[in-house]
């Protein structure tokens, strides 16, 4: 199936004048990318009408946001101050949809301002019906199986699995059919107006296909119910020969499925929503790095070593899950020219004191390295690790060892390159602390 536009890295003059504006690591997102693959979402087949909801938590700068606010996608949000992130970059409240793990506080508040609420767990339902008698919410539903793109396992434990026995997201779906959440439904007079079902991140298209259809039975518990979201991210092939879903080819069954709904429950038609996150960043972004050190070690299980300035602090999903970046060796010099033929086997590490700071693991095994065949690089050299527009900048383990938060930039269709994040300064790491009073110790 075909990749989000797959791109190769940056041209070496581009990568060179990132690092001039705002210095090494850094974060760059291409803006034509962006938005091609926002259009892909956006024709996602439907059949009585389609919300798009970027999942922020995927990349939340501000300048993401805007971008595709500006092109009609509204925003997913997992916790409240991801809402108030969202609202601060512009985004109407009405747009802003929340499914959480930790209910805010003031939730009822978010909602007088318009955001969408999804009860995640029987108690959230049961804590939204109290501060809010006769009002509008969405349920997710754990439907009982997941999938994620670590795991071939669709009930086990899996860290990109959130559906399922083994998952804590969403409110299992016995409890829907046993009466449980119907009660609680009516006892507060609640509207139920969505349900919401999501089974995880880089989702198997089959699965997650399967699901969509089955989510609708919870659609047919509730006759007030006008949407259901299916949540879950599409599978993203970040390298050669990695699957990559077809979003036409996934969703023109889910159309038809919700066309048979409608002819066999008295002619209600569903809206669609769907949450992609990964689909529209990963491939949209790169984490631009440069070889800060080169050592090597012999003998049986030596290995030669490219010790960058970034790692997990920048980069945490090899550490995580195994993941496999695809990675991009260019000279210093900015110069096409100097670009080399010869190639060597390195194994990729950052620069924490930790030795779990590894850039390229074996597949799907974080607590194992791999070696891989790069351009040969000399200290100095940049090297780019691709499809790292997604859970990268939003995700890492920043100010580890006191390592500042890396700069953000966005690179336009002439290549021109804009800041849309500065680097975090060393004070600001240590900002909130405090002196404790004298003579304490």
């Amino acid at each position: 199936a075909p990749t989000p536009t797959t791109p190769p890295s940056p041209p070496p003059a581009t990568t060179l004048a990132c690092v001039e504006a705002v210095g090494s690591p850094l974060y760059a997102y291409s803006l034509p990318l962006l938005r091609e693959n926002a259009e892909k979402c956006l024709q996602f087949p439907n059949a009585y009408g389609l919300t798009v909801r970027y999942a922020m938590k995927a990349c939340p700068n501000a300048a993401l946001l805007s971008i595709f606010h500006n092109m009609g996608i509204h925003v997913d949000a997992s916790s409240g101050y991801e809402v108030k992130r969202a609202m601060a970059a512009g985004i109407p409240a009405e747009n802003i949809s929340l499914s959480t793990q930790e209910l805010p506080s003031d939730f009822a508040e978010l909602v007088a301002l318009g955001v969408k609420i999804n009860a995640c767990s029987v108690s959230q339902l049961e804590r939204f019906g109290a501060a809010i008698p006769g009002g509008k919410v969405g349920i997710r539903i754990n439907p009982g199986v997941g999938s994620g793109g670590f795991s071939k396992s669709t009930t086990s434990f899996s860290k990109t699995n959130v559906g399922g026995p083994s998952s804590s997201f969403g409110i299992w779906h016995e409890l829907v059919s046993d009466g449980t959440v119907p009660d609680i439904v009516k006892k507060y007079s609640l509207v139920v107006e969505r349900i919401h079902t999501h089974i995880g991140s880089g989702s198997d298209p089959e699965i997650w296909q399967q699901v969509a259809k089955s989510s609708l039975s919870f659609c047919k518990v509730f006759d007030t119910v006008t949407a259901l979201n299916l949540g879950g991210g599409y599978k993203v092939g970040r390298n050669p020969g990695e699957p990559s879903t077809d979003l036409q080819e996934v969703g023109e069954p889910v159309a038809q499925a919700f066309r048979e709904f409608k002819e066999e429950n008295g002619g209600r038609e569903l809206k669609l929503e769907i949450e992609p996150g990964t689909f529209l960043v990963a491939m949209a972004g790169a984490l631009v790095s440069t070889v800060q050190d080169k050592v090597l070690t012999t003998g049986e299980g030596g290995h030669t070593f490219l010790k960058l300035d970034a790692g997990m602090t920048d980069v945490l999903r090899p550490s995580l899950y195994g993941a496999v970046h695809p990675m991009t060796v260019f000279p210093g010099s900015g110069l096409e020219s100097d670009v080399g033929a010869e190639r060597e086997s390195v194994v990729v590490v950052g620069h924490c004191c930790e030795s779990g700071d590894l850039m390229t693991p074996k597949p799907g095994e974080p607590e194992d390295l791999d070696e891989r065949e790069l351009r040969a690089a000399s200290i100095g050299d940049f090297l780019v690790m691709d499809g790292s527009g997604a859970y990268c900048a939003g995700m890492s383990t920043k100010n580890y060892n006191s390592f500042p938060e890396a700069p953000e930039v966005l690179v336009d269709g002439d290549g021109n390159v804009h800041v849309i994040r500065v680097r975090q300064s060393l004070e600001q790491i240590y900002e909130n602390e405090r002196d404790v009073q004298e003579g304490l110790f």
